[in-house]
């Protein structure tokens, strides 16, 4: 488009990507006048609207009376009341079934994250009999299944210690874990209530990957310790210190009952696993897996006696369910900025972890998960939880899919799971006590494996090589730094990307394809041409005041540069430099300053630019 707001002919052929050259010439157009600028009230609404408000959550209250929006208000709040009135009793086998199921796989796994967050047994338990029954009145995925996760476990085991010794000041310690887990729920309920959902998709996936599977390897070398019976053992995470102190010991310090026990059974989770997925019909085979394992190696420990020999057990631990804990909680003091740091760090990455998960499983049923509402819900179960001494739950990867392929209908899946911990809380748990922690590692292990998933990294390097830099950089951190590390460079590198995409769009010549008139990048299609005497530019990204100065440096030196190849090959200069606009979404003052700099920087090289 030139000055006067007329499409020359020349622009208009160079530029156009959707017409074949059989077509007939094209045609001058007039461009009418835009419309009136909207006032910057309404401007300002529709961004307030769009930023907070896009999926329109207002939109069932219109037009309908008072009892009604007090209903429809119930049921936003808890989904229970809507889906409830709609359940029917056939429905109860599938929901019944998922949730015995995902009980059996459930329960050892607790006592075993409960280990990574330094704590006693029971609090895994009690993790995964209060939030769940919480979640399902008010979340609105229909498979995932609650309780604590590998990932949150050891970054929350990782922090607490880093405040405070859980074994030397064990109680201090599991104060500060339900500090954390109070303001953790706090974060997510903030970020759902206030619709601010939004900011967790600043980490980018190709980080997560990264995270997780960094993850992966920790949590796995954490579980040395326990696989081959080692007394004295770091309490750093990186792979150096873990595997200088699994060598030192090495002589005088594993137990061999220990590592026959621990990989015996490791061997057959892992295999349990397999099967599992060569067969979803056999799903069932690595769910009960664990437990399983649990009581044939707790039954061999009580018959040998082997924890006279060396082999360590879990112990006894307190029986029944969730003892109150508000009056435990940090409200005032150093403390409670300590919690209020390592909760909100480990709400974000369980909301992080909880979602995904909800939104994979929504779209494979094809239903609506609305985020915000379950990031309310997951909070409002971890401030209720840390009340009844939970720490930090949220969604299972790997219970969740058990729950699916189970044929879960609604959350009554997470309440049969929860009245199977409750059972086992009140009379079960004696039973654990001669249960080997080499059996809990193995359980660990298997169920983490999944995290490393090296076929998305190389999936990531394939697509986008900077995304792979910030796999790798979160990867490597957690591995051989530390968990909070190898986080703050997941979100140091999702950001660096965010920024340098914004400051420095993606700026390219365009050439025509030949025997058509559609123009392409020439980096990508290298037979495009370029036409003679006419350089065409393609700005794709908004032009703003962070990006305005480089975009126009940049179409010059692409100018200069091809000043200079021109030179060389002794062909007609340059007299008209186009430049593509169609992908500019928006630009400001800075950005329209710039534009009149390049003009102005034209005519003095005697070139007439033109935009479109």
């Amino acid at each position: 488009m030139s000055g006067n707001g007329v499409l020359v002919d020349d622009e208009a052929s160079a530029i156009s990507s959707h017409r074949h050259a059989n077509e007939k010439p094209y045609v001058v157009y007039k461009v009418g006048a835009p419309n009136p600028k909207q006032s910057f009230f309404k401007e300002f609404k529709f961004t307030l609207k769009e930023t907070f408000f896009n999926d329109d959550p207002f939109r069932a209250f219109k037009n309908q009376p008072k009892l009604r929006k007090l209903l429809l208000g119930i049921e936003a709040v808890f989904p229970i009341v809507d889906w409830g009135r709609k359940y029917k009793l056939s429905m109860f086998k599938g929901d019944l079934i998922s949730g015995l199921t995902i009980a059996t796989l459930c329960i050892p796994q607790d006592i075993g994250y409960a280990r990574l967050a330094n704590l006693d047994p029971q609090f895994g338990l009690y993790s995964s009999f209060v939030p769940p029954l919480i979640y399902a009145m008010m979340g609105s995925s229909r498979d995932i299944a609650i309780g604590p996760v590998a990932v949150v476990s050891l970054l929350l085991g990782t922090l607490l210690q880093s405040e405070i010794d859980h074994t030397t000041h064990k109680h201090e310690y599991q104060r500060l874990a339900f500090t954390a887990t109070f303001f953790a729920g706090i974060t997510q309920f903030v970020l759902g209530f206030f619709r601010l959902g939004f900011l967790i998709d600043f980490l980018s996936h190709a980080s997560i990957v990264g995270f997780m599977a960094g993850a992966a390897i920790t949590i796995s070398l954490q579980q040395l310790k326990s696989l081959l019976g080692i007394n004295v053992f770091t309490k750093k995470t990186d792979i150096v210190s873990v595997m200088k102190s699994v060598w030192t010991n090495v002589n005088h310090g594993w137990n061999w009952e220990t590592i026959l026990i621990g990989f015996t059974f490791l061997i057959f989770l892992l295999l349990a696993k397999y099967i599992g997925k060569k067969s979803k019909k056999l799903f069932w085979i690595p769910a009960i897996a664990p437990l399983i394992s649990v009581i044939v190696s707790t039954s061999c420990v009580y018959i040998t006696h082997a924890e006279r020999r060396g082999v360590k057990i879990v112990g006894s631990f307190e029986k029944g369910i969730n003892p109150p804990s508000l009056h435990e909680i940090h409200f005032t003091g150093s403390y409670m900025m300590k919690g209020l740091r390592i909760g909100v760090v480990a709400g974000m990455i369980a909301l992080t972890e909880a979602v995904a998960i909800g939104r994979t499983f929504a779209a494979m049923k094809d239903y609506h998960l609305d985020g915000n509402r379950e990031m309310v819900a997951l909070g409002t179960m971890n401030v209720v939880g840390s009340m009844t001494s939970c720490f930090v739950a949220t969604g299972s990867f790997s219970r969740s899919a058990v729950n699916y392929m189970a044929g879960c209908n609604t959350a009554v899946s997470n309440i049969v799971m929860s009245c199977v911990v409750l059972l086992t809380l009140e009379v079960i748990t004696p039973l654990f006590k001669y249960t080997p922690n080499a059996i809990l590692a193995s359980i660990i292990i298997s169920a983490v494996v999944g995290l490393f998933d090296y076929e998305a990294m190389i999936l990531i390097w394939r697509i986008d090589k900077f995304d792979f830099v910030a796999c790798m950089g979160a990867f490597f951190g957690v591995v051989f730094a530390s968990v909070e590390i190898g986080l703050l460079i997941a979100v140091a590198i999702s950001f660096a990307k965010i920024i340098f995409q914004v400051t420095r769009p993606r700026t390219v010549v365009l050439g025509r394809i030949p025997r058509t008139t559609v123009y392409r990048n020439i980096e990508q299609y290298p037979e495009a041409t370029k036409i003679s005497g006419i350089m065409i530019a393609r700005v794709d990204s908004a032009i703003y005041f962070s990006n305005s100065n480089y975009i126009r440096e940049r179409i010059l030196r692409l100018l200069s540069e091809e000043e200079d190849r021109i030179k060389e090959d002794n062909q007609a200069r340059i007299r008209f430099l186009i430049v593509e606009l169609s992908p500019v979404t928006d630009i400001d003052t800075s950005g329209i300053h710039a534009l009149e700099d390049l003009c102005k920087s034209l005519q003095k090289r005697d070139i007439q630019g033109k935009w479109c």
